[in-house]
């Protein structure tokens, strides 16, 4: 009986290794994907991900880490060139939270996201910067 148990507990593990790729990856290609509607429904009217493409807003290629206002080839706001901020995960929360309660007199024309909405498309701009 114990033995069958086993044997079913190891097959539903096979089963859920399998479903994920093998890895923990399954869960990464998940939020990745959940990050990207995000970005598709609430950014890429305004927003590229390609390097130098800009739309009514600059790229979002290696947005995380980078300092704001700081796309030469894009005419940024003068709030966004004035400000003296990096985009971290943390900034970026705040900013897609409520963007012109944190940095009053920018043209980026948004109300915001709700938190889990911030964190897959932070952490999916966080990915996509990497590539």
């Amino acid at each position: 009986m114990i033995a069958r148990i086993l044997g079913g507990l190891l097959l539903t593990l096979a089963a859920d290794i399998s479903a994920s790729s093998g890895t923990a990856s399954g869960a990464l290609t998940q939020a990745m994907a959940q990050g990207e509607r995000v970005f598709r429904n609430q950014c890429q009217g305004c927003h590229s991900l390609e390097p130098g493409v800009h739309i009514a807003g600059p790229s979002l290629h290696g947005v995380v880490g980078r300092n704001a206002g700081a796309v030469a080839d894009f005419e940024y706001s003068a709030p966004l060139q004035q400000a003296q901020l990096v985009w971290t995960p943390e900034s970026l929360d705040r900013f897609l939270t409520a963007p012109d309660d944190f940095l009053p007199g920018t043209r980026m024309v948004f109300w915001g996201l709700d938190e889990d909405s911030r964190h897959q498309l932070i952490d999916y701009l966080e990915q996509i910067g990497k590539r």
